[in-house]
């Protein structure tokens, strides 16, 4: 199972609905719309997707 960048939803990479290729490395999303929108964006949603979690820990 990996991550849907946009929603967060966890997909499984057999059966995502969609997928797009950014940077070498490959995203798998719940529904389409979600692939429209990563690709609009991809940096604003990798942000999130790798940096979001760091605040929350208090440091």
């Amino acid at each position: 199972m990996v991550k849907d960048p946009v929603c967060g939803m966890m997909v499984d990479r057999e059966k995502a609905p969609a997928k797009a290729e950014y940077k070498g490395k490959t995203y798998y999303f719940c529904a389409p719309g979600c692939k429209v929108a990563f690709k609009k964006d991809p940096e604003k949603y990798l942000k999130v997707a790798q940096g979001g979690e760091a605040h929350h820990h208090g440091h």
